[in-house]
């Protein structure tokens, strides 16, 4: 049985009711998909533990100062309800997302602003940290909008580190392609340069003025780390997931491979079943991780090279899938407002930065494949060759990106770059809280 949450108009009180259709729950059993069946069941139990949880009343709902928060997390820890390490943490980002939204000088970015953002933070924080509440992502995740709405909830977050005045949309012709090709019922990959855990809020922010359906409805590879650190739990959750466990990290702990190993495989085939169905879009990582590489030259972060496999492995589900399958270069530069540690981490829990700056986002022509590929026989070589031509037009399109944001009068005048958002009026940002 599926829940749904609705709260009794005038009452503020939540209520539960059956949503989900009995035609799902029998597609799931005719079909024989235990693995679907028990994620479905999993997805159920996190709804309703979520709708008890909504139903307490929360301190952190009337924070409207820096002190009044702090006040709360003290009072935590000296119960101890509140673990001391995050005191700490919470107070190095808090000064940091500080400085970087008053700084930004946009109407409504005040220290009300600051404190109600950093206060829903730390309220769904904590809720991770709480084994009884602590949320589980199943292979396949769709965003939760209800009791709490946390696709917005990482919006609001991002929305105020970005400078959209400087930032960059390249290629609004192949996104149209891309919205055309997802109404016929066909599949869409993009393989895409990684750069900050803010990717999918900029990736939704510079879509929703022109493109809202791809904004909310991409799907997203994630890799363990930003499922299971709970500083980026609660991100996450706002997301549509098939969530992965990254080669980089399969190692970490010999001790759960096997099990990384089976959970890689169960969303090996929810990702199939997935594309089966068509119509779906989605955005995959295929270096593995947050891009580390630096162009000396300029000091800008670049793209890390893809990984051969990654790339096969989208060229193989969407080859085998039913509908027709595109597979399109992605790039994205956004490490500008959360920089990620010079060196991959092994543990979780890793320093934040963050700052007020420029972001963008490009989509490149589709690889033909074919083309690619031909007079190529040997396997290994196959892949190589798919991969690094993916992996050059994303670099392509991540240095003209760039250049366009460093040099915004020049991008002005070229139609290959728009920024759709300054169309219509912005309102203030504390008008998103």
């Amino acid at each position: 049985m599926n829940f749904a949450i609705q709260t009794k108009p005038g009452t503020g009180h939540s209520t539960v009711h059956r949503a989900l259709p009995l035609t799902q729950q029998q597609r799931y059993r005719q079909g024989h998909d235990l693995d679907a069946y028990a994620t479905l069941s999993r997805r159920q139990g996190a709804k309703c533990l979520a709708a008890a949880q909504e139903q307490q009343p929360s301190p952190f709902a009337a924070v409207d100062s820096e002190e009044a928060l702090f006040a709360i997390l003290k009072a935590g820890q000296g119960s101890g309800k509140i673990p001391e390490r995050l005191i700490g943490a919470v107070n190095e980002l808090y000064m940091n997302y500080k400085k970087a939204i008053l700084g930004s000088g946009v109407s409504g970015a005040d220290e009300q602003f600051v404190a109600k953002v950093m206060a829903s933070v730390c309220e769904r924080v904590l809720l991770q940290l709480n084994p009884e509440a602590s949320y589980t992502f199943p292979s396949y995740h769709e965003r939760i909008l209800e009791p709490y709405n946390y696709y917005n909830f990482g919006q609001r977050y991002i929305r105020g580190l970005v400078d959209f005045h400087t930032s960059i949309l390249g290629n609004e012709d192949g996104f149209r392609e891309v919205e055309e090709q997802l109404k016929r019922g066909e599949n869409v990959v993009l393989l895409a340069n990684h750069q900050t855990e803010a990717d999918p809020a900029v990736f939704a922010l510079l879509l929703e003025a022109r493109f809202p359906d791809l904004a909310t409805d991409v799907i997203y590879v994630a890799g363990d780390r930003v499922v299971t650190d709970p500083l980026c739990k609660p991100f996450s959750m706002g997301r549509n997931l098939f969530c992965v466990h990254s080669k980089k990290h399969m190692d970490d702990d010999p001790d759960t491979k096997a099990e990384k190993m089976a959970t890689n495989r169960k969303t090996l085939r929810a990702m199939q079943n997935s594309l089966n169905e068509g119509g779906k879009l989605l955005w995959i990582a295929p270096s593995g991780g947050r891009d580390r590489s630096v162009d000396p030259k300029t000091e800008e972060n670049i793209p890390d090279r893809f990984d051969p496999s990654a790339v096969e492995l989208m060229r193989a589900l969407i080859t085998k899938a039913k509908p027709e399958g595109h597979l399109r270069p992605f790039a994205m530069y956004s490490y500008r407002i959360m920089p990620p540690p010079k060196v991959v981490e092994k543990d979780i829990g890793e320093k934040r930065l963050v700052f007020h700056a420029p972001v963008g986002i490009s989509i490149g022509k589709e690889l033909e494949v074919d083309s690619i590929l031909d007079g190529v026989e040997e396997k290994e070589a196959r892949q190589k060759a798919l991969a690094e031509v993916a992996w050059e037009q994303t670099m392509d399109a991540y240095m003209k990106l760039v250049h366009a944001i460093h040099n915004p009068d020049e991008a002005k005048n070229d139609p290959s770059f728009s920024q759709p958002w300054l169309d219509f009026p912005a309102p203030p940002l504390d008008q998103w809280l």
